[in-house]
């Protein structure tokens, strides 16, 4: 996957799990909260992965580009 699409994903799992939060309060379903919680630091995780495949992309096309101005 994609930096974009680790992000992408990320953040809908955080939506999700946020909105499972809120319903398992309402209805009462300590289950249903743990899952949306779960799943809310699942989507925490992808993001974060997201945010080193970026960083790892922009320093290999920086080491790049200063090889290919030494050439």
């Amino acid at each position: 996957m994609s930096s974009t699409t680790d992000k992408v994903s990320g953040y809908a799992n955080q939506a999700a799990g946020t909105v499972k939060q809120g319903v398992g309060k309402v209805v009462g379903s300590e289950e249903l909260q743990v899952k949306g919680a779960v799943q809310e630091l699942k989507g925490k995780a992808q993001v974060a992965v997201g945010d080193v495949k970026e960083i790892v992309k922009d320093g290999a096309d920086t080491a790049a580009d200063e090889i290919n101005r030494k050439l």
